[in-house]
């Protein structure tokens, strides 16, 4: 966990100052960002020139069923489990151009929601197969912040933000709350090695 903090709201500031904080604080840029579609977050991204980003499918899905027909959600659903669920990135990449091209006729709404995330649904594809089903979603934080809103539902309240920023730290410092490590991560050195190469 990089940092821990209490917001009124996700907008452009207040994300704003979160990266700016893990930048004064000596963060590099990460190798790849995992996010859900929030404007605000998207904005602060700027800050970190170059970086990859990979947008988590399942709150895309959530998105499309909101345009989609209930009539036509399965069948939806299936081809954008194909572009999720490929071989390789070559073969997301064309399931990626049949849904659009297919949902651009069907419901053209569901196309335009899809190429707003764009490619970077595909972004985990990149990195080593076994790293993939950690790297596609936001799940490993989305559990982390249920686990917190399971916590804090017991307390009748905080007197200060500090108070409850305290508790939630210690629940993960003191093991109550375990952070999932990523699979796969004993091939990112190698993995970085190459991509150190293609730089150099």
């Amino acid at each position: 966990m990089l940092t821990l903090r209490v917001a009124a709201s996700e907008a452009s500031a207040t994300w704003g100052a979160a990266v700016t904080d893990l930048q004064q604080r000596g963060l590099a840029a990460p190798l790849l960002l995992i996010v859900d579609g929030n404007a605000g977050l998207k904005h602060a991204l700027r800050q970190w020139d170059g970086v990859r980003v990979q947008r988590c499918p399942t709150h895309k899905l959530e998105n499309l069923r909101t345009h989609c027909p209930k009539h036509a959600q399965a069948e939806m659903t299936r081809d954008y489990h194909r572009l999720l669920y490929a071989a390789d990135g070559l073969a997301a990449r064309a399931a990626y151009d049949a849904f659009v091209k297919k949902w651009t006729t069907l419901c053209p709404a569901v196309a335009k929601s899809l190429e707003e995330a764009g490619l970077e649904l595909l972004t985990f594809y990149d990195f080593p197969k076994a790293m993939w089903k950690s790297l596609r979603t936001t799940n490993t934080v989305e559990n982390l912040n249920r686990e917190f809103r399971r916590r804090t539902k017991t307390q009748a309240s905080f007197g200060t933000e500090d108070a409850a920023l305290i508790v939630l730290y210690g629940l993960v410092a003191f093991g109550h709350i375990q952070l999932r490590k990523i699979d796969g991560h004993q091939q990112l050195p190698s993995f970085l090695a190459k991509e150190w190469q293609k730089v150099a």
